[in-house]
């Protein structure tokens, strides 16, 4: 085989994901043709629990292969994320050994926002959310890049493009922080946390607004039953700050509750900007996590 043989390939999207055993050693040899070549990897899209609110997605790359790949770059391209969403490896790169998957954490870049019906249309239709991975790998003496299909079986680019698209939305009309204290009840059965709403500032002749149609609980944090949460509180750009006590008990009292916490400070706002509806989540900062997740512990070991 000569040395341009041996050199970068590029596989179509067409090719076949898996690497078959008649071709396998062939193709790591560089003596198979370019046809008979297989791409050994499968591409798909999810996101942990931990980082729901950090919009970092994960790109699982799976070695179908029997033999180790080592991968470079791995970059996801999308109508709903038109820049594009890249990892990059150290330059020894990560090793996928066969028939392993590796996850690859990627930062999402800023969605393509339209309006609230044509959003809503692209993100139920198959050819617009459809993504592709590139991968840049090496296996045996052979570099190459792959495109392959990236499966989204639970909707992930969607679901961010969404969430990212309300927050950019309700953010140009106010500002929506959790105080960083908390205010435990004398019995130690509830607490009080601070919503504060800051409005920005008017533009002339576009008077805006957003409703918060309701407060919702997480895997921590429950309504108290005798101190509703506020509903249907709607927020002028140019108004005056307002603030919104939240009296809660906990959620859950099972062992792991606090000890396997992911969004349970996370705290879902329903809104309705403009005709964009979906929920807005607000985050508690290092502080009021740390003695929100005190006070549970108490309330629980104490009741």
């Amino acid at each position: 085989m000569d040395g341009a043989a041996q050199g970068k390939r590029r596989w179509s999207a067409t090719a076949a994901v898996v690497l078959a055993a008649a071709v396998a050693v062939p193709a790591l040899q560089g003596c198979s043709t370019e046809a008979a070549v297989a791409a050994p990897l499968t591409a798909e899209l999810n996101q942990f629990r931990d980082n729901y609110g950090r919009q970092i997605i994960e790109i699982q790359l799976s070695n179908t292969s029997s033999v180790p790949l080592t991968v470079f770059s791995a970059e996801v391209s999308s109508s709903l994320f038109p820049a594009g969403t890249s990892w990059r490896a150290m330059p020894e790169g990560t090793e996928v050994p066969p028939g392993q998957t590796k996850s690859l954490p990627a930062m999402l870049p800023a969605p393509a926002c339209g309006s609230p019906g044509a959003d809503a249309d692209a993100d139920t239709s198959a050819g617009a959310a459809a993504a592709e991975v590139e991968v840049s790998f090496r296996q045996g003496s052979i570099s190459s890049d792959v495109r392959l299909p990236a499966a989204d079986p639970f909707g992930v680019l969607p679901r961010n493009r969404a969430e990212l698209c309300l927050a950019q939305d309700a953010g140009r009309i106010a500002r929506m922080d959790l105080a960083p204290e908390l205010e435990v009840a004398a019995d130690g059965r509830t607490a009080v946390v601070r919503l504060q709403v800051t409005p920005r500032a008017a533009e002339a002749g576009t008077p805006r607004t957003l409703t918060i149609e309701s407060i919702e609980g997480t895997t921590l944090l429950a309504e108290a039953p005798n101190s509703p949460w506020p509903r249907g509180v709607m927020v002028a750009a140019g108004g005056s700050p307002g603030e919104f006590r939240l009296r809660f008990r906990p959620a859950r009292c099972d062992p792991h509750a606090v000890a396997e916490d992911k969004v349970g400070t996370l705290l879902p706002l329903r809104l309705d900007v403009g005709g964009r509806r979906g929920v807005f989540k607000v985050p508690a900062g290092a502080a009021l996590t740390g003695r929100i997740h005190a006070f549970v512990t108490a309330a629980c070991t104490a009741h």
